[in-house]
Order: structure tokens, then C-alpha cells, then sequence
């Protein structure tokens, strides 16, 4: 098909940014050499952030930037640069926080004018049509008329970006006391929605790595309450709408208090950490919804989010064309209730009670989003049928639904592969082998692990933050490494070859040499060797994705582990010190920072395994939940201090230690059992 409008993006690889190639706006990707040429002619930067996936920046897109009026005016008067946010979470950071800071709340699509320089003056979410040509008229007359004022507040505005970003090192603290956590524990839970889980708010977001530490604290301190709240959420989010119930796959989050209609997005990120949360939770319960959640999740991923070199996509769009021919949001994923009939038939009754075709399940113009609100046990009763069959009855109708649901228009893949993502992924799949035991699972995280060694690794030792179409372009961020560093830890301790410590060990000292900050004891976002705009950002804050220095500062951790030697424990401790005044107010934002004061203040232990049976021993320890653990294995010999000089010829030997110090070798049963005491 032919079009009117090309820009430049057209020679972009992203496809947030191929989205917009044929708009008449004048877009252009973010590059120094643009902001030369805005400082050339000297004409203010109209910045517009997004992602492919997000249904606001479509509406956006649609409303305005394929508009020839709008066009006109953005681009008589602006250097117009377009941002995947994703590509580029090191521009997005600044202004976000510039927005934040102007409006008191965020979103995309991420809208900013700012000076040449790259200094922000204004910014606001989506903004409609006339509204948006007004305000640029506005700020464009400013800009030539008063360019004092916008200058003046630019300014302003940068030294509160760079403000709100310090961290101080704190070397006179102590790490917070067991006491001190569980007030800060006590103080968060006063937001937990103990009845659909989650927190008492609408929207809901998962936030795996509140519910991962969570579920580490209450099996740690036998804290009933706690463990409750973690599971009532996993279940309540498994039997939700936010899962795809046909195929597999959460969406981003519920616009609801129950967790049934979703913003219908799928991001990679979302179901790598949720694979690992639901890994952990079934080892830790038993429970059988949980283990199931993770099969039907990495099903999803395979299916949908994986290319053949088994490198992982970065998401799939909340919208899709509907019977119309009309994109809207979630048309892939819901259906009628007389469609449903049609293709169930005599299964249909089943069905509708367990998925509520009804006033529960209902969402709008006669659509409903399947969610569950009651366990098997329940529905089976109700239909005088087993719970074994039960379970054919549903997987007959998920198979029917799923193979009609296939002749729908699918929705808008966003196949670039991000390193930090796929860290996340590749930690998913290891948890998901460790603990139910598929050696698919493994198989698949070595070919994943394989493809960020050969794709997305640098020349010189360091890591790109993307790839697509067999090209790497972009830096990694210290979230690329962060997550693939715990990654490659953990692989090593399902494996125990000792190449995957060995790499986290090198990109380790690759983010000590372009990332670390001697002032604060902490990481930038970005290295030594690229170019930012205002401040280098120092991440902190955990989010629905961990934060880049709460991630490093437990691979550090438990590196020390592995190599006592380094001083890679007193720069953890004290990034957790730099932090820890945020805990008791706002424990929320600091999941996996207060994970690692657990670490810190509880029984924290490193299992050498030494032996001919090393793996068929090590692989029942580590089925168990021992979040407080390190293990390393050997069949004889490894240069590595916590294997050194264990070996006895005939035996397999099982040494329990505590910094540095082990204990006389153990038995499989013991050594498991007094770690669970311990646990306790």
C-alpha cells in the first residue's frame, strides 16, 4: 500500500517508531547530532515517549500525529524526536521525573517540550486534538516572544531532576534489625486487600517482587497472616481475567478491584518475574494451580514471544481488530455469550459456571472476560461430576475456544528483544526448572542464555540493551546487567557449570568499571562512555520491575559467596544502607532491598556439594524453598573457595556453611531439614 507521508523513522527498527513513519509529523529518533541541530537553530525539541504496546499512544497517534493540521504546527515550530520508551528507559527516566515533577503523576504517552539543550519546560500525558494544537501555539510563541521564562523554569526544573536523584553514602549506619523490618512489613500490610489480595486500590498491578519477598518473609518469620495475603493473591490473580485463561500469558494489570478485566497488553517483563514468583510459591505450597500458572504461562511465551534462536520478544498490543475491522482494546481475548454456546454446546453449562458468563464475569457491550471465583472442588459438586472430570471438561473447552480464538486478527507484536527482559525471562525458566522439575525448562534457558552470549554481547566485554533484525545498536543499561548477571547466577546453581558464574562474575566487573559511582556506593543507569541528558540516573525505587541497584546489590551478595575474596559483600551492605530510611514508610517501593536486609539480618547459607552424585543430590536440595541459600556443586575438583579441598575419593558430601565457616559434612535429609528449622 502506498503513503502519502514517510519520515525518518522509517529507517528505525523499533516498532513503536515504525508506527509512526508514515505520520506527517516530521519525526525524528533521539540522537546527539539532533540536538546539535536544534542548538543550531535554536528551536525547542518536541519530545513524545511511548511504547508499542501502549493503547493511549495509539489513540494519541491516531487523534493527532496523523493529522496534517496537528502536523503542521508541530512542524513549523519544533525539532519533533520520537522515543520508545523501552529503547531508551535512560531518556525516559528524566522525563518522567520532569513530569512528575510539573504535574504530580505520569504516563504514556510522555509528552515534553523542552529547550534545545534537551532541558524540559512543559509536558503532559495524551492530550486531544485542539488542546494540543493550542498549547503548542502557546509555548512556541514563548519560546520567540519571552524566551527568558521558559529558560528560567527549565533551569529550575533541572536542578530538581538532578536533586530528587542523589544518594547519599551513609557509612555510618547500620543495616535495619529484624525488629525494624518487621515494622516495615506491618506498616505496608495496612494497604493489603486481604479478600481479592493485591493492594485496596483499582487499578491492580501484580508487583511480582513485592509478592516474591513477601512469600521470603512469611515462610522465614512463620508469619500466617502473610503467607494468607501471598497466596490469596496468587490465586485471585491465576483464576483472574489479568491470565489468559485460553492461552496462557498475563496482561499488564486490572483496571479492577478483583483483577478481572485487564489493560490487555502482554509484556515480557510481567510474565518472566511471574513464571519465577509462581515457581517459587509451588515449591513452597505444593500447590497445584500454582505449578500449572507457570506451564501455561511458558507456553504462552514460546508460543507468542519467542523467535527461533530462542532470543524473547518484548510484548503483544492491549488492542487488535475487532469483527469491524475497528482496533479496539482487548478483541483478541473476549467473547459473547451466545458465541460461546455455539462452540461449547453441551459443555457450555460447565463452562459458564466456572468462568461466570454472568454478572461477575460481565464486562461491557455484551463482552465478558473470563474469570474464576471458585476451585474445582466446588464446581464439580455443583455439576455432580469428579474434579478429574472436571478438568477435561475445561481443557476440551479451552482447546475449542483457543482454536476458534485463532481465526481472530491477532494483535500487534512488538518483536524487538531487550537484554534486561530477557534476563527476567531466562530467571523465570531456571526457576521453573528448579523447582517442577521439566528438564524442557532447562533445555530452553540454556538456548536463551546461548542467545545473549552470541546476540547481545559487546566486544569489549559488556552487554547491548537491544536487538533486532540480527543487529544490536544500543549500550546496555545496568538493568541489562543486572538481570542477566542474577540470571547466570542462578544458572549456575541448576547446572553448576561454572562458565555462567564465571560470566557474572565478568559483567560484574565490567558494570565496576563503567557504572559504579565511588561518591554514593552506587550504580548509574548508564555507563562512563555514553552521553546523558541533565544527570546520570541512580535507580533505586522498585517498581513493577526491580530496581537496576536492588537487583545488583543481591548479585553482589551472593557473589561474595562464591568469592570471598572480593569486597563485593561491603559494597551490597552498604547500597542497602544508602537506602534503608525509605523502609518503614514505603516498604512497597523497596521489595527487593528489604530481601536482601533479610539476607543481611536471618540465617543466610551456602551449600557445597562434593561428590560423584553431587547433582542427583543437589537436585532434591534444591527443590525445596531456600530462598536463603547458595549452592555449588562439584564431582572432584573446582578452583572455587567454598569446593576447595572437600572432595573424599567414593563419597558425595554435603557441607552446610555460614560465612565461610561450614559445618561437618551432612546427609541429604538433614541438610534439608535443618535448613526448613532454620527456616521457621
Amino acid at each position: 500500500m502506498s503513503q502519502t507521508f514517510t519520515n525518518t523513522l522509517i529507517k528505525e527498527t523499533s516498532p513503536y517508531l515504525l508506527q509512526h513513519a508514515h505520520n506527517p509529523v516530521h519525526w525524528q529518533a533521539w540522537s546527539d547530532a539532533l540536538l546539535l541541530r536544534a542548538k543550531q537553530e535554536n528551536k525547542p525539541l518536541l519530545i513524545s515517549i511511548g511504547y508499542a504496546a501502549c493503547h493511549w499512544c495509539h489513540v494519541m497517534e491516531h487523534e493527532c500525529f496523523e493529522d496534517e493540521e496537528v502536523a503542521a504546527v508541530m512542524n513549523a515550530n519544533f525539532i519533533c524526536i520520537k522515543v520508545d520508551r523501552e529503547e531508551r528507559p535512560d531518556i525516559d527516566h528524566i522525563y518522567m521525573d520532569a513530569l512528575q515533577m510539573m504535574s504530580g503523576s505520569g504516563g504514556w504517552p510522555l509528552n515534553i517540550v523542552a529547550l534545545p539543550d534537551g532541558k524540559p519546560f512543559w509536558g503532559a500525558t495524551y492530550v486531544k486534538k485542539q488542546q494540543w494544537i493550542q498549547v503548542l501555539e502557546q509555548l512556541s510563541n514563548l519560546y520567540i516572544k519571552e524566551p527568558s521564562k521558559p529558560e528560567g523554569y527549565a533551569q529550575n526544573l533541572a536542578n530538581g531532576i538532578k536533586s530528587i536523584n542523589l544518594v547519599e553514602n551513609k557509612r555510618d549506619f547500620n543495616v535495619l534489625t529484624s525488629d525494624q523490618l518487621k515494622l516495615s512489613v506491618k506498616e505496608w500490610s495496612r494497604y493489603f486487600d486481604t479478600f481479592l489480595g493485591g493492594y485496596k486500590r483499582a487499578p491492580k498491578f501484580m508487583m511480582p517482587v513485592n509478592l516474591s519477598f513477601l512469600l521470603h518473609y512469611s515462610t522465614a518469620k512463620n508469619d500466617t497472616e502473610i503467607y494468607e495475603y501471598v497466596n490469596t493473591t496468587l490465586t485471585k490473580m491465576a483464576w483472574g481475567g489479568i491470565f489468559d485463561q485460553v492461552g496462557g500469558g498475563f496482561s499488564r494489570y486490572s483496571v479492577d478491584t478483583k483483577w478481572h478485566v485487564p489493560h490487555f497488553e502482554k509484556m515480557l517483563y510481567d510474565n518472566g518475574q511471574l513464571v519465577s514468583l509462581y515457581a517459587q510459591a509451588y515449591a513452597a505450597t505444593q500447590n497445584e494451580l500454582y505449578k500449572t500458572t507457570v506451564e501455561q504461562t511458558i507456553t504462552f511465551i514460546e508460543t507468542e514471544l519467542m523467535n527461533n534462536s530462542y532470543g524473547f520478544y518484548a510484548s503483544i498490543d492491549a488492542d487488535s481488530f475487532n469483527k469491524d475491522g475497528v482496533l479496539e482494546e482487548g478483541a483478541f481475548y473476549v467473547w459473547q455469550a451466545e458465541e460461546l454456546k455455539t462452540i461449547l454446546e453441551d459443555i457450555y453449562p460447565i463452562f459458564k459456571d466456572y468462568y461466570n458468563i454472568n454478572s461477575y464475569g460481565s464486562w461491557e457491550n455484551g463482552n465478558y472476560v473470563l474469570i474464576r471465583d471458585a476451585s474445582d472442588d466446588t464446581i464439580a459438586k455443583k455439576h455432580a461430576i469428579t474434579t478429574a472430570e472436571l478438568k477435561v471438561v475445561i481443557e476440551k473447552a479451552k482447546y475449542l475456544l483457543a482454536k476458534e480464538r485463532s481465526k481472530r486478527k491477532r494483535p500487534r507484536l512488538d518483536d524487538k528483544i531487550l537484554t534486561g527482559w530477557n534476563g527476567l525471562m531466562l530467571k523465570g525458566l531456571i526457576d521453573a526448572y528448579r523447582y517442577l522439575d521439566n528438564p524442557a525448562y532447562l533445555e530452553l534457558a540454556l538456548k536463551n542464555a546461548d542467545f545473549i552470549l552470541k546476540n547481545l554481547s559487546k566486544p569489549d566485554g559488556g552487554l547491548f540493551h537491544n536487538h533486532k533484525n540480527g543487529t544490536s545498536t544500543i549500550n546496555g543499561f545496568l538493568e541489562d546487567y543486572a538481570s542477566v548477571i542474577e540470571a547466570f547466577i542462578a544458572l549456575y546453581e541448576v547446572t553448576f557449570n561454572e562458565q555462567w558464574l564465571s560470566k557474572a562474575l565478568s559483567l560484574t566487573i565490567y558494570c565496576q568499571n563503567h557504572y559504579y559511582d565511588t561518591n554514593s556506593s552506587m550504580f548509574f543507569f548508564t555507563s562512563n562512555k555514553d552521553p546523558f541528558i541533565i544527570r546520570r540516573t541512580i535507580e533505586t525505587a522498585d517498581n513493577v520491575v526491580p530496581a537496576s541497584n536492588s537487583i545488583m546489590a543481591k548479585n553482589l551478595f551472593k557473589l561474595s559467596k562464591y568469592f570471598p575474596k572480593s569486597n563485593y559483600k561491603e559494597i551490597a551492605l552498604q547500597m542497602l544502607k544508602n537506602v534503608q530510611e525509605n523502609f518503614e514508610k514505603n516498604g512497597q517501593n523497596y521489595a527487593n532491598w528489604l530481601e536482601l536486609n533479610l539476607f543481611a539480618t536471618e540465617d543466610f547459607y551456602e551449600i557445597a556439594i562434593i561428590g560423584d552424585q553431587y547433582q542427583k543430590k543437589a537436585k532434591r536440595i534444591r527443590s525445596r524453598y531456600l530462598p536463603n541459600t547458595v549452592l555449588a556443586g562439584t564431582s572432584k575438583k573446582s578452583s572455587l573457595e567454598l569446593l576447595k579441598n572437600k572432595y573424599q575419593p567414593k563419597k558425595t558430601l554435603i557441607y552446610v556453611c555460614k560465612f565461610g565457616s561450614c559445618n561437618l559434612p551432612k546427609n541429604e535429609t538433614d541438610t534439608i531439614n535443618s535448613l526448613l528449622h532454620h527456616q521457621q
